[in-house]
């Protein structure tokens, strides 16, 4: 069924790799449009700080690219969203970011930089911006974001394998833990925290949870909830904890809090050399996690963390969306009753089972798995549940202690 209407082509980012597929294809789903790493940015030059804007390097070198205060900062824009219907109406859906949240959010992007170096630089581009607006401004609504830019491995060094070069996995996680110590000591003043990561990000998470926050009562009494996406989370099999973390388990209700969501999102069974799905391959090569037998990966659904089949609340951004509807003049669009979903394990692999429910006479725009089966819908991890996630976080911040 998700062959019917027209596909998406969304301002989001690259998971990994698959770049040259990712490219020269003009039917990406949820991935950025192919930009040159020297695209100009909306942000400041140095020395150039507005009035009143806190910079965007602070004092101990970390360079943000989202932080409260910060001048254009790409996770606090305008959230406003049309939803369409299947019947093509359309109902407004107002939102904004929160006055003054009591609660952080910390957000690692996924792999977007084109640079030609096995480890990106600090500078922020257009493809930073895209996959903070994309996967972490909406949740502007309900925490303070701060998202450091990091020395991730670029798209060019995971065309060599995932895996193949842990000394640049080694200095991306360096980056992540440099700007999450910064942000630790010198701005959480005890503040609640919710993680965000997808994709390479989510790896970097894994690691930093598991050597940060895991082991750490004192910090790990502040995490609300961690959301790590397309990163293969483990635990031994047919359980909800340990793994990758000892002491932070797979969410089961929007009340539960000190836990993970995570998932990675396929039409179908992930095949065997699937990037996503399996445990101590893929992926997991970027956070170390290497067991292949008495674990597999976890899956927790954000439509219905209880274990059942829910629907699905996808959010994407309007700009470069094709298919949506003409009338909508919003910076979101919102899909409802398009999408249901359910965690599936079969053949060594768990996922997160997307199902279209959207009748022949619907033509709203669908996903599409772009960079093909081993993938899923990887690139669309995020903005597939971004309603559901939000409301979730919500619920977990009213249940927290």
């Amino acid at each position: 069924m998700a062959g019917r209407g027209r596909s998406f082509t969304v301002a989001v980012t690259i998971g990994l790799v698959a770049l040259s597929v990712a490219s020269c294809s003009s039917g990406r789903s949820g991935g950025a449009p192919a930009t040159s790493a020297t695209t100009a940015t909306t942000v400041p030059p140095p020395g150039s700080t507005p009035a009143g804007a806190v910079a965007r390097t602070d004092a101990a070198g970390t360079v943000w690219l989202c932080r409260p205060g910060l001048a254009d900062d790409p996770c606090a824009g305008n959230l406003d969203a049309t939803a369409v219907a299947a019947d093509g109406s359309t109902t407004s859906r107002p939102a904004s970011p929160a006055a003054d949240p009591r609660f952080d959010c910390f957000y690692v992007y996924p792999t977007v930089s084109r640079q030609p170096t096995a480890n990106a630089d600090l500078k922020v581009q257009r493809v930073e911006i895209d996959a903070a607006i994309s996967q972490a401004a909406r949740f502007s609504q309900v925490c303070r974001v701060w998202a450091p830019m990091y020395r991730q491995r670029t798209e060019e060094s995971l065309e060599k394998g995932l895996g193949n070069d842990p000394t640049a996995d080694a200095t991306a996680y360096a980056s992540v833990l440099a700007g999450w110590r910064d942000y630790l000591t010198h701005f959480n003043d005890g503040r609640p925290i919710v993680f965000i990561g997808h994709s390479q990000g989510a790896a970097m998470l894994i690691r930093l949870l598991s050597s940060q926050v895991d082991p750490d009562p004192a910090v790990r009494r502040l995490l609300v909830s961690a959301i790590i996406l397309g990163g293969n989370v483990q635990v031994p099999t047919g359980q909800e904890v340990g793994g990758s973390f000892r002491n932070i388990p797979g969410c089961q209700s929007a009340s539960q809090t000190g836990c993970v969501i995570a998932y990675s999102s396929f039409p179908s069974a992930p095949p065997t050399d699937s990037v996503f799905g399996r445990p101590g391959t893929g992926v997991s090569l970027q956070s170390d996690q290497t067991a292949t037998t008495g674990v597999q990966v976890l899956c927790t659904n954000p439509a219905d963390l209880a274990g059942g089949i829910g629907a699905l609340d996808p959010y994407f951004p309007t700009a470069g969306a094709t298919g949506a509807a003409t009338t909508v003049t919003t910076p979101w669009v919102e899909y409802p009753d398009l999408y249901t979903a359910q965690c599936e394990s079969a053949g060594g692999a768990t996922w997160l089972q997307v199902n279209d429910i959207g009748s022949p006479a619907d033509h709203r725009p669908r996903i599409t798995e772009v960079l093909g089966p081993t993938w899923g819908f990887h690139l669309d991890d995020v903005n597939l549940a971004l309603g559901n996630l939000v409301a979730i976080v919500t619920q977990q911040e009213a249940a927290f202690r």
